[in-house]
Parts: structure tokens; sequence; C-alpha cells
């Protein structure tokens, strides 16, 4: 044992092996996360349906709480009450709809709050804190007797999501604050979310029909009870180490972040190409039902395939950002357009193979937008504001909450308003229209670096959480001669801005 003690040991006081490890917990957090999140898609319609059929029961017959229904059961149930089947249907999809919503929903309105407590507490804390909220939410979701108890449990996911998501994504740019490596992290870390909500359905569906509905969410709470003691162990959060190098800067605040332009463009990139696919998943499984009398297997088989296109598009931009990093703009703007020219492709399928290939052209763009522009985030902060990435990661988390709160909910409404194609029309629309904005951004990625006051506060070489204090772009004019930064497009905006900074 005492060989593999001081192996252990070695290990994480090595620093290189040491953030690698950060890497695997931050990812099997993220991979926990989205688990959660798409885990109960093939669950929670039939365990709705089977409460609801156990609330009316047929005269004569003893229904049990938790009795799984079928379909053909829960229609021969509604025959029976005084409720239509569509009336009863249309009371189920908004139940179902409001349920998916809530967790980000709650993490909309938690971001702006677990944004500058990050700043302030470091990253392993949140994250301890995030992984312990999911262990609740996903152990509430295992003993789930109703719609309450389950909406509750949805709802502390959103609680748990909001500090873990956040504080993992915002450790990995603090911990690999120089490029490639950093865009190659967070792109390890954009395949684990791929990866978790992609496996999840079928996961939680074969768990559900041969295990019972407890088993995949007890499953997924010892992995975050496992992730959560091995940050314990490699984090060690409540050393008095740690804490110290806890109080290095201060952060700048969340609304200053917000109205920093280019920061503003991303965060509306993010949202515009995460739109598609948060308002495509609550529907696209109705109308491949009516358009290509799709089977229960199709409809459930018809995002893993896009699994690959999306590690291959992330594999892909990290390459590229190696070794053209500052044409990550263009990456996400090409991103952008795929995403645009595959949601309006996807109305005109009628099979299921083309249908398969525009949800993979989908993914694809996806992933081309998020690697390149989460970077993108930790270089604007390093280079304009405080190199403290709670806040920023949190505006990123927001930009995705915006869309998977609405997709739930609005998604059906316009289906039913204005119909599928319509829907999915609007959507690339949007994505190619927003494509030419990055070009606001084709400037961030000459800017550069000041690295005096890390110099004069530091006094060992950066290894993460908070090491870089204060970078700032260099002044147009320096009087060394040392090249300066180009202006960028919002140069006219730049005085009013930092006036407003100044007054703050």
């Amino acid at each position: 044992m005492e060989p593999l003690s001081e192996a252990a040991g070695a290990a994480l006081q090595d620093p290189r092996r040491h953030r690698r490890l950060v890497l695997v917990i931050v990812c099997v957090a993220l991979f926990l996360d989205n688990m959660l999140y798409m885990v109960i898609v093939p669950i929670v319609p039939d365990y709705i349906a089977g409460m609801q059929k156990a609330r009316r029961p047929t005269p004569g017959t003893e229904v049990s709480t938790l009795q799984l229904s079928t379909p053909a059961s829960v229609s021969a149930n509604r025959g029976n009450t005084s409720e239509s089947p569509t009336a009863a249907t249309e009371n189920e999809d908004v139940k179902i709809g409001v349920l998916f919503a809530s967790k980000a929903i709650l993490q909309l309105l938690v971001n702006p709050l677990s944004g500058p407590f990050i700043d302030r507490m470091s990253y392993d804390v949140p994250l301890l804190i995030g992984l312990g909220v999911l262990f609740a939410s996903t152990l509430l979701f295992a003993f789930a007797e109703d719609y309450a108890t389950l909406f509750a449990a949805r709802s502390l996911q959103g609680l748990g999501s909001a500090f873990a998501d956040t504080s993992g994504i915002a450790m990995i740019a603090d911990k690999y604050p120089e490029e490639p490596e950093r865009s190659r992290a967070l792109g390890v870390a954009l395949a684990f979310i791929s990866f978790g909500s992609l496996v999840a359905p079928p996961f939680g569906g074969f768990l559900y029909q041969f295990a019972g509905k407890h088993t995949p969410f007890l499953v997924l709470a010892a992995v975050s009870l496992l992730d959560a003691l091995l940050l314990l162990v490699v984090a060690k959060p409540f050393s008095a180490a740690t804490r110290a190098r806890a109080n290095l800067p201060v952060g700048t605040p969340i609304h200053r972040l917000m109205l920093d332009p280019y920061i503003a463009v991303v965060a509306g990139a993010l949202t515009t190409c995460n739109i598609p696919l948060a308002f495509l998943e609550p529907t696209i499984a109705t109308w491949m039902e009516h358009t290509m009398a799709a089977s229960e297997w199709e409809t459930g088989m018809a995002w893993l395939p896009a699994f690959v296109p999306h590690v291959l598009g992330v594999y892909l931009t990290v390459r590229l950002a190696a070794r053209y990093p500052h044409l990550q703009w263009l990456y996400g703007a090409l991103g952008l357009a795929v995403i645009g020219a595959s949601s309006c492709v996807v109305p005109a399928c009628r099979s299921f193979a083309p249908l398969v290939v525009s949800l993979c052209g989908l993914c694809f763009g996806i992933a081309l937008v998020d690697t390149a522009l989460l970077p993108t985030l930790a270089f604007l902060v390093d280079v304009r504001h405080v190199s403290v990435y709670g806040s920023v990661y949190a505006i990123a988390d927001i930009s995705y909450s915006v869309a998977y709160a609405l997709g739930p909910i609005v998604a059906g409404h316009i289906v039913h308003s204005l119909g599928f194609a319509q829907l999915s029309l609007g959507m690339g629309l949007a994505n190619l229209l927003y494509a030419p904005v990055l070009l606001l951004l084709r400037n961030v990625g000459l800017l550069r670096r000041s690295r005096s006051e890390r110099d004069v506060l530091l006094e060992e070489p950066p290894q993460g959480l908070y090491d870089a204090v204060r970078l700032r772009e260099r002044p147009v004019s320096d009087p060394d001669g040392a090249p300066r930064s180009p202006s960028g497009p919002f140069e006219e905006c730049e005085d009013v801005y930092n006036n407003y900074y100044t007054r703050s």
C-alpha cells in the first residue's frame, strides 16, 4: 500500500498530472449533469402518464401509484374519463414541457449570483457544492412519487448545474491559461457534455425498462458521490493553502462583463447556435411520427449518430485553433452557417437517413461555435478585465439557459400555431443572419497581454487558480517601441465603456 500511496502523492504534487486529474473531475461532473438532464427523456412521459392513470382509474380496477402504463392502456383509460383525449394529451404535454424547462429556468435565475460567488470562493468549493446538489437532486428523482417531487428534483438540478457547470468550465480555463492547451482542454469537456447528452436516453430507457425507475438515478447518484470524493482528495478545497490562494484578486463584476461589447457578441452567438437544438428536441419526435411514420426506435436513435460529427467538430476546431488562433471568430461564424443550413434542411427530409444527416450537420456546427468561442471568453477576460473566470462563464451558462428554458415551453406553441417547417426555417435564418456579426471579433485574437503586474505581484510562476492577477490590453503606443494592440470594431465606444467602468 505504501508504494501506491507514494505514487498517488507524487501525482498530486506534479502540476501537470494534478491539472489532468482536475480536468477528469470536471469532465465527469459535466458528463453527469448532462446525463441527468437527458436521462429523464424516455422515463418522464411514460411515468407522468402512469400517474395520470393512477388518479383516474377505470371503475372496478385497482391501479397502483407507480404502475407502468403503455400507450394503449393510457388511451383506454382516457376513454373512460370525462376528459377528452386531446385535452388529456395537451395537459400532459404542458406538464412535461414545464418540467423539462424548470432546470434551465432556475439555472438562468441563479447564474447571476453563482458567477460572483465562484469569483470570491475560487472554483473547487462551488464545484463541490454543485456535485452535492446534483447528488441530492438525483436521489430525489429516484424516489419521486408525484409530479411536484419531480418538479422539485428538476429545479434542484438547475441549482446544482449553476454551480457545477460554471465553476468546472472556469476551473479548466484557469488551470490551462495558455493556448492551444486551453482550447484542447475545453474541447475535451465539450466532448463529455455531448457524450452525456446523447448516451443518456438509451441508458435511461434500458435501465428503466429492465431494472426499474430507481436504477438509472441511483447509478448517477453514485457517480456524483465518487466524483465529489475525488475532488476532495485532489483539490483539497478546505486546506489552508487553498484558502490562502483563493484570496488573491477580485474578479470584474458580472454586470460590467455583460456591458463588454465583445463578450455580448459571444454570448449572443452561444444563445443563437443552441436555439435549434433546444427547440427541435421536444418537437422533432412528433413531427417524425406524422411526416415519415417513424417508429419509437427511430425517434430515439435520430440524435445518437450526431455524437460522431460533434466530436469531429471539436477536434477540427482545436487543431485549427492551434495553427491559426487568430481565426476563432471565423470558426464560430462557419459553425453558425452550418447550423443555419442544417436547420433549414430538416423540414425537407422525408425519410430517416436524410434527417440524421441534417442533425449531424447541426451538431457539427454547434461543436464549431462552442469550441471556438468558449476559449475566446476566457481570452477576453484575460486581456480586458481580471483573469477570474467565474462570472464570464456564468454569462455563457446564461446564454445556454435562455435557449433551453424557452425550447420545451415555446417550441410546441410555435409548431401548433405556425408549423414545424416555419419553426425550423426561422431558426436557420437567425443563425445565418448572426454569422456575419462575428466579424466584430476579427481583431480579438491579435490583442496582447500585459504581464507586468503578474511579474510584480507574484513570486512564483503561474499555476492556475487566480495566479493571473490582472491582464490588460497593451496601450496604443508603448514608450519602448513595443508592438501595440490593433484597434477593434468597437474602438469608438471604448471611451464611453471605460468612463462607465471608472465611475462604477
